[in-house]
């Protein structure tokens, strides 16, 4: 009788092991720490077989981040219903981000913190990808002003600036989350909306808040009024 025969597992299959075992690796215990011998083995293959399909450390951590970039911008995406009102759209985009962030703590490890301290080409990887989110949220809030303005040529520029500090907000506080035992996608999602919404709403309804008007000189006039005599 002849030698019976495993059945090889495909290359794609493969890789995508030992890309599951180096965002674990890479997310836990940092870029610097991380041992190829210590992916391998969570991986269940040779040290040389991940160098043979990945190439090398460096490459290795590239194709985490951008895996897993694009996991996020999918899952974001896929998240929000366009034919719900501006407020539902935001809820379910953000409930998505930190679902997602939730469910791939490591992964979020790997994007938010190891990627943007290691050197400028994995940054830039990050920074990719984090356009790529503040442009949809651009055109997300954008549809919704100029729905509420009654304005269809509103300037992009207009919202720009929110959707960046949304953004940076929820990235934030994405890593807060995953750190605080017991805080859930839900409740973040929660907070995010009642601290950005409040804002939002009125600016969707032409109320936006201004900073108070000052007279030239006025800050002056006072403190040289205040003058020990």
């Amino acid at each position: 009788m002849g030698a019976v025969k495993t059945k090889r597992m495909p290359r794609a299959v493969r890789e995508q092991q030992m890309l599951d075992a180096a965002v674990q690796i890479f997310g836990q215990r940092g870029y610097m720490a991380a041992s190829m011998d210590e992916i391998a083995e969570l991986a269940g293959v040779s040290k040389p077989l991940v160098y043979l399909y990945l190439n090398s450390k460096e490459d290795l951590f590239t194709a985490c981040i951008r895996r897993e970039a694009k996991a996020l911008v999918e899952a974001v995406r896929a998240g929000v219903r366009r034919d719900l009102p501006a407020d539902r759209q935001l809820w379910e985009g953000l409930g998505a981000f930190f679902a997602h962030t939730a469910r791939n703590p490591d992964a979020w490890a790997v994007l938010h913190l190891q990627a943007r301290t290691h050197g400028e080409p994995f940054a830039a990887e990050v920074a990719a990808m984090r356009e790529e989110i503040v442009a949809f949220v651009t055109q997300l809030i954008l549809a919704a002003a100029r729905e509420a303005h009654r304005d269809p040529d509103l300037p992009e520029r207009e919202v720009a600036g929110l959707a960046e500090a949304l953004v940076g907000a929820a990235e934030s506080l994405a890593a807060w989350a995953n750190a605080t035992p017991g805080v859930t996608a839900r409740q973040a999602a929660a907070t995010m909306m009642n601290f950005a919404w409040a804002g939002l709403g009125d600016l969707m309804a032409g109320r936006p808040w201004s900073p108070p008007e000052e007279r030239a000189g006025t800050q002056v006039e006072e403190r040289a009024g205040t003058q020990v005599e």
